[in-house]
């Protein structure tokens, strides 16, 4: 399919994970994307391997993603498509008694502003056009509470979400959709370097999903094409759930 002709796309954290697997897709639907990442290098890697572009960005900073936008309007004139991806989960985010304003404030810089930062920057180019599909990457927990906190990353999420839905509402009749993407526990290189040290933490999550498996990079991927494209040209300030039926669980399958 190519749902995304000749579109001009923002990924940000593009270099790795979700962000990766959805530069692929986009480009396998005929988008032009630009990789916004702290870590050019691996940003120009993945760009190269696709044929597009990366631009440096600290989507934490606003004169660092407010000059990525400009960059890519000056190249490219437009842009239809903003996936505002970029987030951190750390260790030292965790219990609410453990972890530090230093931390709660780092995640909450990274996962939080930079959505609000992103969608500042990108919706008067969109407004002008009279189209755009934002789509903002929450998570499954920002629905659930769970008892193995990471408080600040919780908190974020939660904030995108409702952040999201304002301006879903906000700009409904402008031609600009905006929704959020709330994937479950996926397996990225930073999942599996978590769990592959400890199998117990892994198992105490696994039981909770029905499908029992982590999702694919991929799978996500495949959601956001969808938001993304015309096919949800009626979806506006709306959840996505994509958590192999997580939020929908009371007893999971043995």
């Amino acid at each position: 399919m190519k749902r995304l002709e000749d579109r001009v796309a923002i990924v940000t954290g593009g270099g790795s994970g979700i962000g990766k697997a959805t530069v692929e897709r986009f480009v396998s639907e005929g988008a032009k994307v630009v990789i916004a990442d702290l870590d050019i290098a691996t940003a120009t890697r993945v760009a190269d391997e696709y044929g597009q572009v990366a631009i440096e960005t600290n989507v934490a900073d606003e004169a660092s993603v407010n000059s990525m936008v400009e960059q890519v309007m000056a190249r490219f004139g437009r842009i239809d498509i903003a996936f505002n991806n970029a987030g951190i989960s750390p260790p030292d985010d965790d219990s609410i008694l453990e972890t530090s304003v230093d931390a709660w404030q780092r995640v909450q810089d990274v996962n939080l502003k930079s959505v609000y930062l992103c969608c500042k920057a990108v919706l008067p180019h969109m407004l002008k056009a009279g189209k755009g599909s934002i789509i903002n990457t929450a998570s499954f927990v920002a629905t659930l509470g769970a008892a193995t906190s990471q408080i600040s990353y919780t908190a974020s999420k939660g904030g995108v979400l409702a952040m999201t839905r304002e301006l879903g509402v906000q700009f409904a009749r402008s031609g600009v959709r905006v929704n959020a993407i709330s994937p479950g526990p996926v397996s990225t290189p930073l999942l599996v370097e978590l769990f592959a040290k400890d199998p117990e933490r892994a198992a105490r999550r696994l039981v909770h999903i029905p499908m029992g498996r982590f999702g694919q990079a991929h799978e996500i991927a495949a959601a956001v094409a969808f938001l993304a494209s015309d096919d949800a040209s009626f979806m506006t300030a709306s959840n996505f759930l994509v958590d192999g039926g997580i939020t929908g669980a009371y007893v999971t399958p043995l």
